[in-house]
């Protein structure tokens, strides 16, 4: 949907071209939001814009897991209620928000930051797998849950790391298949996602 700037101001344009950007944002919602917002409280706008500076300058990536933190260490690393000897590897932060809705996991993370995809030109060497085999070479690691996506990138990038870890001696675990093929993690539901977890075996 153009945007005719003869018969909109150019501020107005502006922001239905940045949120139009969005995914899951078409042009239609951009312009229903944009609208939204030049009628709220300046307030309400404010703390938007706010929230999206220090959602920018604020946050970086755990040194430890890669997941988004506020310090170095994220919130999860920094519980030391967690087992340390059980890690769980995801592609993206998004899914750890998804496994622990589940409320039934009690270890570790690890972001890959993406999977590996040779038609889009993404290698091993360019999501967070390296970072993974040093978190496991002190031993103390007993087990690693790979809970990729049920994606053929997924399944590359599963495979690939089982492949690394097994000649480690450490147990290699996969969530289990209750997850349709093509599902993202965090969009699979509580109970199925639980079931993945409980149902995980060895591969």
């Amino acid at each position: 949907m153009d945007i005719n700037p003869a018969t909109t101001s150019s501020s107005v344009s502006r922001l239905i071209e940045e949120l139009s950007k969005l995914p899951g944002i078409g042009p239609k919602s951009a312009q229903r939001l944009t609208y939204y917002l030049l009628r709220a409280h300046d307030e309400q706008a404010q703390a938007l814009a706010e929230a999206v500076l220090s959602l920018k300058q604020q946050t970086q990536l755990c040194s430890t897991c890669f997941n988004i933190a506020d310090s170095d260490t994220c919130l999860v690393c920094r519980n030391s209620s967690r087992d340390r000897n059980l890690i769980c590897v995801v592609e993206q932060p998004q899914d750890i928000l998804a496994l622990e809705r589940v409320g039934s996991y009690k270890g570790l993370y690890h972001v890959l930051h993406g999977a590996i995809s040779p038609t889009e030109g993404v290698g091993s060497d360019d999501i967070r797998i390296k970072e993974v085999m040093e978190r496991l070479a002190d031993g103390h690691v007993e087990e690693v849950i790979i809970a990729t996506n049920a994606t053929l990138e997924g399944e590359q990038t599963s495979m690939y790391l089982k492949r690394l870890i097994a000649p480690l001696g450490v147990k290699v675990t996969r969530l289990a298949r209750g997850l349709p093929f093509g599902t993202e993690l965090e969009y699979a539901d509580d109970v199925t996602l639980a079931r993945a977890l409980e149902g995980r075996g060895e591969f």
